[in-house]
């Protein structure tokens, strides 16, 4: 069991954190598709956030969270990330005035909706928020908080045609 967090920040909920970068992609991708301003750099804006995205629940929630119950949702997880890169890195290939790339994010759009609110935030949370204690999901917050930070320092979405082999790999259940 994690200990309270006691730093002078506060806590972070991992679920609260995950689900409103759930909700900065919507946005993301309605302005894409809307081509509403500048769809590059709104395109640019939501490749990274995914990569980071991806990269914090694999390397950090999704290990911290395996457990019995959750083992088959997590592989199944990290499968669906799988998809979602190999279309990004397609998408990463194209310009974005080409004939294929709207059917491209609307394909990504569907994946990722899909993954994040049916199966993380209708199965996995309402599971994860019964079993853990606010002090846990709290210090999971900041930890997966403060990669998600550094990550996006960075172009993180650069990473991410070389991770479009296989699946992340995950911790055997306890």
């Amino acid at each position: 069991m994690n200990k309270p967090n006691n730093s002078s920040k506060p806590a972070v909920d991992v679920l609260e954190l995950l689900t409103s970068q759930h909700s900065e992609v919507d946005e993301l991708f309605e302005k894409i598709e809307a081509k509403r301003g500048d769809r590059g750099a709104a395109f640019t804006e939501l490749a990274n956030k995914l990569a980071a995205h991806a990269t914090i629940e694999e390397k950090i929630f999704y290990p911290a969270v395996m457990a019995k119950q959750t083992n088959e949702m997590l592989h199944e997880s990290v499968e669906e990330h799988l998809e979602i890169k190999r279309t990004l890195a397609d998408l990463l290939m194209m310009k974005i005035d080409e004939d294929t790339f709207d059917a491209k994010i609307s394909v990504l759009k569907e994946n990722v909706s899909h993954h994040a609110h049916e199966e993380e935030e209708e199965k996995l949370f309402p599971m994860l928020r019964r079993t853990m204690s606010a002090d846990e999901l709290g210090a999971l917050g900041n930890e997966c908080l403060a990669m998600f930070e550094t990550l996006m320092q960075g172009n993180p979405s650069s990473q991410v045609p070389a991770e479009t082999k296989k699946a992340a790999p995950l911790p055997a259940v306890a």
